[in-house]
């Protein structure tokens, strides 16, 4: 989507009601708002008498068209507080294709007093959205909020959900027409589960038509206020009979009642995901050979936040942009911006050339909002900066540099999570009751029913995902001792390398890519290539650090191993049996366009989280919510086709289709 229209348009009354210009409507009822909403959608939804009868662990999805300033998600927030039995879930999914800005969401939750409670949590988190998916952890992950940002028909129709209850809301049929038809109706009718229940403020026969032609039962029932009618209905068609990937194709969901898992490895994807887990009510074991988490990638002093978009929407861009968007949140929620653990400084990525300045022209030609993104002339770089730079760049207001072993510690931090150091994990055995970690000796390390890989590249080592392409990349990062003059840089700069502002009297520079070797001892030809990444970004800096007069043999390094995937995307999701998987869907190689209806051989209980490369401080939250979403059978908090590009399963299709599958291959 072309974010050129970013943002709500807004003209607020007199008496501080907001009005959407651009559909000529009110957001709610004048009368009240919050009563309208209590009325029309939770109390049509039966929604406290059926939140009352939840049990532990049970999850629950309202979605919504139209999240406007977000009144009837904080009521129903409201309500479940006061409804559902604690350890139970609710996930809110919403669309909206023009989001209030920031500052308008502030100026709408004044109107309700009430729900301060409620809306202060959320606009804690609130920033100017971008179009795509963004990700709301609220009340420590008891509520899910996943707002998706664009034109609902194209959004629901790559949303992987089961919902419990919509609320029909947005713009007056009359009003926002386009809307209203029944390609909608069709994405509810795929997207309910059996007696999902909806509730709309409009009772226009076209649209209780359209539902019914979905499969709803619909009624008319009483309005609210001087509105006479309007419409509430269940869902009492079938599932769509249309084809479906089944190596995509969500495994089935747990049938233990133990919400225990283990993790393999305690880098920024295992904690990650052990938090995800845990802050759902799982109790966790991570696993780790080292004596602390964080020891190999994610252990560099100072990772940056570095957001590398496309302006042509790739794959990787909308993965990176969620990704991104969701990691800040989690950095605010949980690390001190103390210059230790991580500091907001905002990042400036400078062109390497002309192409590349091109480039980050079209990117900034899009329109995003300038909390995300700006392009900021060389004047207004330096000023930024604090040091003067060689040309002018983007600029990334939210970005900056984190302390990853910090963030590592902060996400073990939960209650419901055990690390267990010095274990490594040499294989995995099947057994009833799960899956059990091995050492070299074959004792058991651990056992839980849900196992989650979180090995980077020495995942390989481990048979269920021996047949990933992994690749280790070695990097290696510089520190160069702080100066007077140094200290006047206060943003990450970067380009094909990056050099941090100073942290513990250090900056870092970095980093290296070498495929030539992958032992992790520091070099001084990496440091030396480093020292002239650091005479590109700035002159002026390298000069107030004394490069010249460095000796590189001496400068303290630090190398480790990243890991990456032929098409630089992680891979987030569960395992199959790679054998059988290349026998059971080999005609594939013989025609790509046939539609196997044989289910996936699912290793059950066994996924995967890994291959971030250098990203990982960016995609690693996010990720964890995916697997967790996996896990849980919950709502994707990415849409299908990005869940897809990044699912394991991906590779061996391919392999099949280009026709290298080998039936029986180990």
């Amino acid at each position: 989507m072309n974010p050129s229209k970013p943002f709500a348009d807004l003209v607020w009354s007199d008496d501080g009601q907001p009005y959407s210009s651009q559909f000529d409507d009110v957001y709610f009822s004048r009368e009240s708002g919050l009563e309208e909403t209590r009325h029309v959608f939770l109390a049509n939804n039966q929604l406290a008498e059926r939140w009352e009868k939840l049990r532990a662990g049970e999850r629950f999805c309202i979605a919504e068209t139209g999240f406007g300033t977000g009144l009837n998600f904080l009521c129903a927030w409201q309500l479940w507080d006061q409804s559902a039995p604690p350890d139970t879930h609710l996930h809110f999914v919403s669309t909206e294709k023009y989001p209030l800005s920031a500052a308008d969401m502030q100026r709408a939750a004044v109107l309700w007093p009430e729900l301060a409670l409620w809306s202060e949590q959320l606009l804690a988190q609130y920033s100017d959205l971008t179009p795509g998916w963004h990700q709301f952890q609220l009340d420590q992950g008891r509520i899910t909020l996943t707002l998706l940002i664009g034109d609902l028909l194209d959004s629901l129709p790559l949303l992987d959900a089961s919902v419990d209850a919509w609320f029909l809301d947005g713009f007056a049929p009359a009003k926002n027409p386009d809307m209203w038809q029944p390609a909608l109706y069709a994405q509810m009718a795929r997207l309910s589960r059996p007696g999902a229940t909806l509730a709309t403020f409009t009772s226009v026969g076209a649209v209780r038509r359209g539902l019914q032609d979905a499969g709803f039962v619909m009624r008319k029932v009483k309005g609210y206020g001087r509105k006479r009618e309007m419409l509430a209905g269940t869902f009492a068609g079938s599932a769509s009979a249309a084809w479906q990937a089944p190596w995509y194709a969500r495994p089935a969901a747990p049938s233990l009642p133990q919400r225990q898992a283990l993790v393999i490895g305690a880098g920024l994807a295992g904690c990650a995901t052990a938090f995800a887990l845990a802050r759902r009510g799982w109790q966790v074991t991570v696993l780790e050979r080292h004596a602390e988490p964080a020891q190999e990638a994610s252990g560099n002093p100072q990772g940056i936040l570095y957001c590398k978009l496309s302006a042509h929407q790739t794959p990787l861009s909308r993965f990176v942009l969620s990704s991104y968007a969701y990691a800040l949140r989690v950095l605010h929620e949980l690390l001190e911006q103390d210059g230790r653990q991580w500091q907001p400084c905002g990042v400036l990525q400078l062109p390497t050339s002309d192409k590349e300045a091109q480039r980050q022209q079209a990117l900034a030609d899009l329109g995003w909002p300038d909390t995300l993104l700006r392009l900021v002339d060389q004047a207004e770089a330096s000023q930024l900066a604090g040091v003067a730079t060689p040309s002018g760049g983007l600029w990334f207001e939210g970005g900056g540099w984190v302390n990853p072993p910090s963030l590592c510690q902060a996400l073990l931090q939960h209650p419901n999570i055990q690390l267990l150091a010095h274990h490594q994990t040499l294989s995995l055995a099947a057994s009833e009751y799960g899956w059990q970690a091995l050492d070299h000796e074959g004792q058991i390390l651990a056992s839980a029913p849900q196992v989650v890989i979180c090995g980077a590249a020495d995942s390989l080592r481990l048979a269920p995902s021996a047949h990933l392409p992994l690749k280790a990349i070695r990097g290696q990062v510089t520190h160069l001792p702080a100066t007077t003059a140094s200290q006047a840089l206060r943003t990450v700069l970067c380009a094909e390398g990056y050099v941090s502002p100073a942290r513990l009297g250090e900056h870092h520079v970095g980093a290296s890519f070498r495929f030539d070797r992958l032992d992790t001892q520091p070099s001084q030809e990496e440091t030396e290539s480093n020292l002239g990444l650091l005479l590109q970004l700035s002159p002026a800096l390298a000069a107030s650090l004394q490069v010249e007069q460095l000796d590189p043999a001496s400068l303290p390094a630090r190398a480790a191993l990243r890991c990456t995937t032929p098409d630089y995307l992680p891979v987030i999701g569960p395992l199959v049996d790679a054998k059988v998987f290349r026998e059971r869907y080999a005609e594939l190689a013989k025609d790509a366009s046939r539609q196997p209806t044989a289910g996936a051989p699912w290793l059950a209980g066994l996924h995967i989280n890994a291959a971030h490369g250098s990203r990982g401080l960016i995609s690693a939250p996010l990720s964890g919510e995916l697997v967790a979403a996996w896990i849980c059978d919950e709502p994707l908090p990415l849409p299908r086709d990005l869940a897809e590009a990044v699912h394991p399963s991906r590779f061996l299709l391919r392999e099949l289709i280009r026709g290298r599958g080998r039936a029986g291959q180990a």
